[in-house]
């Protein structure tokens, strides 16, 4: 089941490649350690200062990709996912630390009861997910 198999790329990796855009529609595409809520939430730490944060907040549509980059050629499976990225609302850090945390502890990182000093919890809320098919084309699948 596609379902599945995404649901199984998220939990494999802690790594995503956020692809973002400024103003003048400029592509950047940066890798970010992630944590994720219920497969709908992508979870990460970033300096506001960086060139994504800064196009997050110009232009909050992002891209994501999920996959494992170890595998042998013609093996790769990954996860495509259409975003809207924004800082974390502060009502909402604490609840959205708690998740980010347990992933960060459960791969040897930090417990983080609070955002470090110059960085911002940002969240980017799925849209769209989809998975490549046997014949390379973009599948949805709700993992809402």
């Amino acid at each position: 089941m596609n379902e599945d198999l995404a649901r199984a790329i998220i939990d494999g990796n802690s790594y995503l490649t956020l692809a973002t855009a400024d103003t003048d529609g400029r592509p950047w595409a940066t890798p970010v350690w992630f944590a994720h809520d219920r497969y709908t939430d992508f979870l990460w730490l970033s300096r506001p200062t960086t060139r994504h944060s800064a196009n997050i907040a110009a232009r909050p549509e992002v891209a994501i990709v999920v996959f494992d980059s170890t595998v042998p050629i013609n093996q790769g499976r990954a996860v495509y996912v259409e975003a809207v990225a924004d800082g974390v609302p502060a009502a909402e850090v604490e609840g959205a630390l708690r998740v980010f945390s347990a992933r960060s502890v459960a791969d040897g990182g930090g417990d983080y009861p609070t955002q470090p000093a110059g960085f911002r919890l940002y969240r980017a809320r799925a849209v769209t997910h989809y998975v490549l098919d046997e014949h390379d084309s973009r599948v949805r699948v709700d993992l809402g």
